[in-house]
């Protein structure tokens, strides 16, 4: 049976170049809605992916998976990818969390792949510190118990017949993808063992026995199996790695996605760990019963194998028939009412409980996707509108639903409703009856928010969603509908303090420093509020508070504090908090907006706090310095911040601007790639080098329209891959090896502890290569590793100077490190007398 199978899968691929003659809709396009819908009634089997970070899933074996063969695919992510880059903006940490996050249900919406996490919050342990060389590192950080109950916890609800960790636990790999994989396979025997975890089987679940593990294969000779997934496909007019790449592009954050050809593609996997026998172990499904005819022939009892016989023939024919939307609603109807009838049979049945569980699990899963086919062929279609999409507590608000009928028999028995917190109270449920073909029917619901709701959290499902049932045939079926647009409860008033981090020379104190609040109004009416800071000890502001009036929502008003630290402020943090007060309450948090094109919108609320730390650095007299940015820092303004002359260049000063007034020019991380204006004035820059100036550039990854041979004056290599040219441990001891150079010397005395309290990692991307003409200044390792000597290259260039750091100053400058500050200025004044 297996080997017939198999056959008949090569034969459907090879068929599949065959445009399908009377599968498509009258215009000449297919029903992707409907396809995506019935495709997966052919099989039984589910399968797993496990990854770290979003964009971590193996995108093109998945699309082939599932919208290939229509296996129910799911990819479980560990965090949130926090402390990644971002190449579309300058957001980092938990800001990026929510990005990647949003990219990745986006992503998964196109491969047909559900995406879950194991963080569920954004403080949670279980976080994205950075690059890490060790699964021990991570799984310390992250807390190993908690993730592996979660991972366990997940494995038993999800019930995954097959597991693939996207990487294999080899030294090359991130320690977060390692300590991935590492519970994948740990999992494989805990999951199904009731003393693993036994507080879950008490809570309802039960132990579940994965039947295999895959490991990508090392090479195509050590694989136990190779598949075929560079297929094309008539409904989605592409391959599987190009529907693969299309869902990469997403994951516009990290730079992902490209253009492919069509084009033959293997996937090489090797089987690890598996818990079924079969004659065909090279075959990715053997062992595992891949739809309800299969399961009929394990099952004893034999009313059941007659029903599961009969379910699939049911199914098979619903796939058959499409794309008529008309018949496939008729008999997905009946096939729904089918399977709770044999799910009342299993229940009765003499077999294993195993076995049953095993069956009963799929039914359920079937009736699921059952209910997707019906509503899809209902062709019914739901609006969802909001008079506001942001409401406050205590805030009444009214939905309108508008359900049409875009299809061509009528529907009947059609209920709308309103899907809220029961807090939230009122009758959610409003009868449509019945829809004619064309027709549409509004409906509206009033809501009103309790007073102590939740704010809105970005990883939560959502407070508000709509629902439309209808009953064809006997069987209601329905389907959960989003809003298109983001709803959220926030508080009533947002306060933003800029700068967020604020940094006090105590070599020349500022004595009025201004200190701007953004207010915003999320309130849907008028509000005033008293704005006021809560300065440290010893600190004024002129004036003490400020008062805002709003008369609609989304209004903003901005204050503008100036704030005096006493005149002999000494080195330390002295961080303040920001506030307004409306009717008695206290309004403390900064609500970010985060809103990008290919995602939905998000909200993210934390503290309204001036982060600031005091410290001596030394600046030259006059010094002038040219800035060229990349988007993905904002070393600039914080350079601003501690009193420096920065001038922001444009590409018309790259261009043709006088670049010799200023005494050095800093490119910001990356800026090769996201400045093509740079790249095309690199040269202009290695004139100025050569007249007499400096520039300093800091990292870049390979890739980053970087010429080894010709963007830096003499060759440099910025290192690949990855893993191995980077220092993670934020203690990694830092040896001068030129102490008495300049550069460690003026403006700032640079000592052991400017590289205390450095946060994620000390540099990655380090140079693999370089001219003998670059100095090299820093020493640097992690544990048990060989030195990089390249954190730091100078070179002389003319009359100028060049110098290129791959330390990773953004961040550190981000998080206020005081030494940070002091070794990069004194990077920038290098020349300056």
């Amino acid at each position: 049976m297996r080997k017939v199978l198999h056959y008949l899968l090569i034969l459907l691929l090879i068929v599949s170049f065959i445009p399908l003659k009377g599968n498509a809709k009258e215009d000449g396009h297919h029903d992707v809605e409907l396809w995506n819908a019935v495709k997966p009634l052919n099989t039984t089997v589910t399968f797993l992916n496990t990854g770290a970070h979003p964009d971590d899933e193996r995108s093109d074996f998945l699309a082939y998976l599932s919208r290939g063969l229509g296996v129910k695919t799911s990819s479980l992510i560990a965090n949130r990818g926090e402390g990644g880059q971002n190449e579309i903006g300058t957001e980092l940490d938990n800001g990026l969390g929510i990005i990647r996050s949003n990219e990745m249900i986006e992503a998964a919406k196109i491969t047909g792949v559900k995406a879950y996490h194991l963080s569920e919050t954004t403080s949670d342990p279980i976080y994205d510190f950075g690059f890490s060389k060790s699964p021990d590192e991570t799984l310390e950080k992250w807390g190993e118990e908690l993730t592996y109950e979660r991972f366990i916890r997940f494995i038993r609800t999800y019930q995954p017949d097959i597991v693939m960790p996207s990487f294999r636990d080899v030294e090359s790999q991130h320690g977060h993808h390692r300590a991935i994989t590492i519970l994948s396979e740990q999992a494989f025997e805990d999951a199904a063992d009731p003393t693993v975890f036994p507080e879950q089987l008490e809570e309802g679940l039960s132990t579940w026995q994965v039947k295999k593990l895959y490991l990508p294969a090392e090479s195509e000779e050590t694989a136990t199996t190779s598949i075929e997934i560079g297929d094309y496909d008539p409904v989605y007019e592409m391959t599987y790695p190009q529907l693969g790449e299309e869902s990469r592009y997403m994951h516009k954050s990290q730079g992902m996605g490209r253009d492919i050809p069509a084009e033959p593609r293997q996937t090489h996997l090797e089987l690890i760990k598996e818990a079924v026998h079969t004659d065909y172990p090279n075959e990715l499904f053997a062992g595992i019963p891949y739809n309800f005819n299969e399961w009929a022939e394990i099952v004893p009892a034999k009313n059941v194998k007659t029903q599961l016989n009969k379910l699939q023939q049911k199914l098979d024919e619903i796939v058959e028939l499409y794309p008529d939307r008309e018949a496939i609603l008729s008999v997905s109807q009946s096939a729904h009412k089918d399977v709770k009838r044999i799910q009342k049979l299993v229940g009765k049945a003499k077999m294993s409980s195993d076995l049953k569980n095993d069956l009963l699990h799929k039914l359920e899963l079937k009736e699921e996707q059952l209910h997707e086919v019906s509503f899809a062929a209902s062709s019914l279609h739901m609006e969802m509108e909001i008079n506001t999409e942001v409401l406050t507590p205590g805030s009444e608000g009214q939905v309108t639903m508008t359900i049409t009928n875009e299809g061509n028999q009528k529907i009947k028995h059609i209920d709308a409703t309103l899907v809220t917190p029961e807090s939230w109270g009122g009758d959610r449920t409003q009868k449509v009856k019945h829809l004619k073909p064309n027709e549409s029917k509004k409906v509206t619901f009033d809501i009103r928010v309790p007073e102590d709701e939740p704010y809105y959290a970005p990883y939560d499902e959502s407070t508000l969603m709509g629902k439309v049932e209808f009953k064809e045939k006997g069987q209601t079926s329905g389907k959960l509908i989003e809003f298109n647009r983001t709803v959220a409860v926030l508080p009533e008033l947002s306060v933003a303090p800029s700068p967020e981090n604020l940094t006090i020379n105590t070599a020349d104190i500022q004595e009025e420093i201004p200190v701007k609040v953004q207010v915003k109004n999320y309130y849907n009416g008028k509000k005033d509020a008293i704005v006021s800071l809560n300065l440290p000890e010893g600190w004024t502001s002129n004036p003490v508070e400020k008062e805002v009036s709003f008369t609609e929502q989304h209004e903003i008003e901005e204050v503008t504090f100036t704030v005096s630290p006493p005149s002999d402020i000494t080195e330390g943090d002295y961080s303040f908090d920001v506030f307004a007060e409306a009717n008695g309450a206290i309004f403390d948090t900064t609500v970010q907006k985060i809103s990008y094109d290919h995602i939905k919108d998000s909200y993210f609320q934390y503290p309204a706090t001036v982060n600031t730390v005091a410290f001596e650095l030394l600046l030259p007299n006059n010094l002038k310095v040219g800035y060229i940015e990349s988007g993905f820092d904002e070393v600039a303004d914080y350079l601003i911040d501690t009193g420096m002359d920065v001038t922001k260049l444009t590409e018309a000063d790259l261009a043709s601007g006088d670049l010799t007034q200023y005494d050095a020019i800093v490119t910001g991380i990356r800026a090769y790639l996201s400045r093509p204006d740079l790249a095309e004035n690199n040269e202009r820059l290695l004139e100025y080098v050569e007249s007499g100036g400096h520039y300093v550039v800091q990292y870049h990854k390979p890739d980053d329209n970087w010429n080894t041979d010709t963007t830096a004056p003499y060759p440099l290599e910025i290192g690949n891959p990855s893993i191995q040219w980077r220092v993670t441990d934020v203690h990694a001891e830092v040896t001068l090896t030129q102490p008495e150079h300049k550069l460690f010397n003026y403006p700032n005395e640079i000592t052991n502890h400017d590289w205390d309290n450095w946060v994620q990692e000390r540099g990655l991307y380090f140079p693999m290569n370089w001219d003998e003409r670059y100095e090299t200044l820093v020493s640097m390792a992690d544990p048990d590793e060989d030195p990089f000597t390249s954190g730091i290259l100078l070179a002389e260039y003319g009359e100028g100077t060049y110098l290129y750091t791959n330390l990773v100053f953004y961040r550190q400058i981000d998080n206020q490190v005081p030494g940070a500050y002091r070794v990069f200025t004194n990077l920038i004044s290098y020349g300056v007398e």
